[in-house]
């Protein structure tokens, strides 16, 4: 413990066991961005440990916005902005070890649920990039991999008891894992044949 790196605390890490109503909470979540967008998105797709049958999570729906390309995004996505989704201006980029920081194929928008709604985080990304496949590829693997995603709802459990009140914490350690299960993930999908490798 002792050589944990110190980070401010933040919001509490709330880890809860899976909900049902969660993929019903997507379901009519992306209803309505297609009623809003849907005419220029390739896809909507809920992704994270939300979407993950029997995996610990924060309470809080990730989903994956896929468009053709990120530079009309902002304007794209104009319609969830008037309707009260709050838009992060200019791009933002996921973190993976061995790409570059600013990479394309870790480029994204990033938008969250309006005042009063319940936690979203929308994530816009572009068609076959790095960053789109990666995050239905973690998914997958995990719903198809029982004894991955029991240890994975275990180190993020224990991730959470380590930094109870620190989201930057809580990441310090997942981060490291995501790139193992990459790895793994990568193996099962070249087995199963999966349709986006």
């Amino acid at each position: 413990m002792a050589n944990l790196p110190i980070f401010g605390s933040s919001r509490p890490v709330v880890l809860v066991p899976y909900q049902a109503t969660w993929a019903d909470e997507f379901a009519t979540l992306a209803q309505r961005i297609q009623v809003l967008v849907g005419a220029d998105l390739v896809s909507i797709d809920h992704i994270g440990s939300t979407a993950v049958p029997g995996l610990v999570a924060k309470d809080v729906l990730d989903v994956q916005l896929t468009v053709t390309n990120l530079e009309y995004a902002p304007a794209l996505l104009e319609p969830l902005a008037q309707a009260g989704f709050r838009l992060r201006p200019g791009f933002e980029y996921d973190i993976f070890h061995g790409l570059p920081p600013h990479a394309l194929d870790l480029r994204k928008c990033y938008l969250r649920e309006p005042a009063g709604e319940r936690r979203v985080h929308l994530h816009v990304r572009e068609a076959g990039r790095f960053n789109t496949r990666y995050a239905l590829l973690f998914r997958d693997y995990l719903r198809a991999n029982p004894a991955a995603r029991q240890e994975y709802g275990l180190m993020k459990s224990r991730a959470a008891t380590l930094f109870p009140s620190s989201i930057a914490g809580y990441l310090y350690l997942k981060e490291p894992v995501f790139h193992l299960v990459y790895q793994a993930a990568m193996l099962w999908a070249d087995q199963v044949n999966w349709p986006l490798g």
